[in-house]
């Protein structure tokens, strides 16, 4: 199931070339996850659980720029669960227009020991 984010590129997000900063890009897709995420009832599950995700590694290809004002589309959705991590992917659209892709590789940990804790079962469901 892919989900859609809307992101308009603020003037914080414009650096000295007067485009959208790149670090921007990594940003939008983290909270276009987090918001899947909590859409899914992922969040509330792994709350009740005391268990938290964190990025292991990431991987972006910028294609091309963004600039003050416009309206973006964020899509992403999970391609897998194994044991500990999750592979999410991304594309950043302008319109038809692809922007970035890129993905993420989450690993699902212990809140409280920030150790890896196997991912529930029931988490692939909720996207679909």
């Amino acid at each position: 199931m892919v989900f859609e984010h809307a992101v308009v590129v603020g003037a914080e997000a414009i650096d000295g070339n007067g485009h959208a900063n790149n670090v921007e890009f990594l940003r939008w897709m983290q909270d276009a996850a987090i918001a899947h995420a909590r859409a899914a009832g992922c969040t509330a599950a792994r709350e009740a659980m005391g268990a938290t995700w964190v990025v292991r590694s990431h991987h972006i290809e910028y294609l091309r720029p963004a600039f003050l004002g416009e309206a973006l589309t964020v899509r992403t959705w999970v391609v897998d669960f194994r044991r500990v991590v999750s592979l999410r992917r991304y594309e950043v659209m302008r319109g038809p227009e692809l922007l970035a892709k890129g993905e993420t590789e989450w690993v699902f940990v212990d809140a409280e020991t920030g150790r890896p804790r196997r991912i529930p079962e029931g988490f692939a469901g909720m996207f679909g």
